[in-house]
């Protein structure tokens, strides 16, 4: 059932809000990719007895920042404001989900933004090769597509689409989560208000089965490669959720990682690496991801294959894990320095269903695992990959070429 927590901060002059509703991308019907972000960025514009311009003069004119969007699993209010300003914009912010707008001239200028933006990706290399990667780890149904949607189903969005997706917005699983020092009278009355909310359930699409593991190649009119390895893993509840976070910050985060020190600092091969585990409710991609010159494309997938080979076939070294436990209790530190920061991830955590102490109790776990549960965790999970690469025409053949011959066949020349 819904719920609203506050974080009490005495004498705080800020007041941080996040609403959640548990109406992400995932949930955009078929041949509507994008539904619900569109819906998210319409909220924005007018509700209940304010057009957009009343509505917008409101936020502005009180100094706040007020932004909505839809991520793969949830669509987020966030708000931050002045204290004194808490009465007003509270209630404005349920407001926007009990009697959105939905104004066809709206819709349609809210639309545009977003073809707009999706048009500015279609020249971004990284983007592509990660939306190819999420087709070939995803397919067609949900997680399948960027929440900002495909442009061509998006463009036959309109306001009767978004009006019927807006019936479910006062949603019961919602989650109102505060940073401050409201008020106890305005708590007590967004807590009434925000207990009658009992839309019905949310018809869940199903994930399609995990894929066996595949190549998509894609070419682009630029002179380095982008590369993608990608694996389907689990949700943020999952036991094996905090093994692989470690993994994640091991291979990816800083320089100190082991992708950034052997690809780019012991090869060259590199101009950019990193990692992405992102939290979501099911089926996690795993994403390890470089750039490289498109004369060295096979050496960087031969460096890329032998990584996950490596992490498969032998424990992490004491050492390294050691490092990687150390980063993330830093990341777990630095992510709660603001109201905002706390507001967002115990907004995150509850709309999971999981307890509020959740990433507590994971530190509390850290110090028991070791090299060989991590192992077992990536013998596991890292099991099909799915590679992405975005390039000039002529390398991609040499990819598909080194796919067949190296990466079915089995380790590559040296390894």
């Amino acid at each position: 059932m819904n719920q609203l927590v506050c974080l009490a901060q005495p004498g705080a002059a800020i007041l941080a809000a996040r609403l959640v509703v548990p109406l992400g991308s995932h949930l955009d019907p078929p041949r509507r990719a994008g539904q619900q972000q569109l819906l998210a960025g319409v909220l924005t514009r007018g509700c209940g007895d304010l057009d957009a311009e009343a509505f917008a003069d409101v936020v502005e004119g009180l100094g706040a920042n007020l932004r909505c969007e839809a991520g793969d699993d949830l669509l987020v209010v966030a708000l931050k404001c002045a204290l004194a300003d808490a009465n007003t914009l509270l209630p404005l912010m349920l407001q926007m989900l009990e009697q959105p707008h939905c104004a066809a001239p709206q819709v349609e200028l809210e639309r545009d933004l977003n073809l707009q933006a999706l048009q500015r990706l279609q020249e971004d290399p990284f983007h592509l090769c990660h939306e190819q990667l999420r087709h070939q780890l995803f397919g067609s149904g949900p997680y399948g597509h960027d929440p900002l949607g495909l442009a061509p189903q998006l463009a036959s969005i309109g306001p009767k689409q978004l009006q019927q997706a807006a019936l479910q917005l006062p949603q019961a699983r919602a989650q109102l989560v505060l940073a401050g020092d409201p008020e106890a009278s305005l708590l007590e009355r967004c807590q009434e208000r925000f207990s009658q909310w009992s839309a019905g359930p949310v018809a869940e699409q199903s994930v399609a089965p995990s894929p066996a593991g595949s190549l998509g190649l894609l070419a682009c009119d630029t002179e380095q490669a982008v590369l993608m390895l990608g694996f389907r893993t689990v949700g943020l509840a999952h036991g094996d959720a905090l093994p692989l976070r470690l993994l994640q910050v091991h291979l990816g985060v800083g320089m100190s990682s082991r992708l950034f020190q052997v690809l780019r600092e012991e090869l060259g091969l590199a101009y950019d690496v990193g990692t992405d585990l992102p939290a979501r409710r099911r089926d996690s991609p795993f994403v390890w991801h470089l750039s490289t010159s498109a004369e060295r494309l096979p050496e960087a997938m031969d460096a890329l294959y032998g990584e996950w080979q490596a992490l498969r076939q032998a424990p992490l070294a004491e050492a390294a894990l050691a490092l990687a436990k150390a980063k993330l209790r830093g990341q777990e530190a630095l992510g709660r320095e603001t109201g905002s920061q706390r507001a967002d991830r115990l907004a995150l955590l509850l709309s999971h269903g999981l307890p509020a102490d959740h990433n507590e109790r994971a530190l509390e776990r850290l110090g028991s695992i070791g090299p060989e549960q991590v192992q077992a965790v990536a013998q596991r999970w890292l099991l099909e990959p799915s590679l992405s690469v975005c390039g000039p025409a002529e390398a991609l053949v040499q990819a598909q070429r080194h796919w067949d011959q190296c990466w079915l066949q089995g380790p590559p020349p040296g390894q």
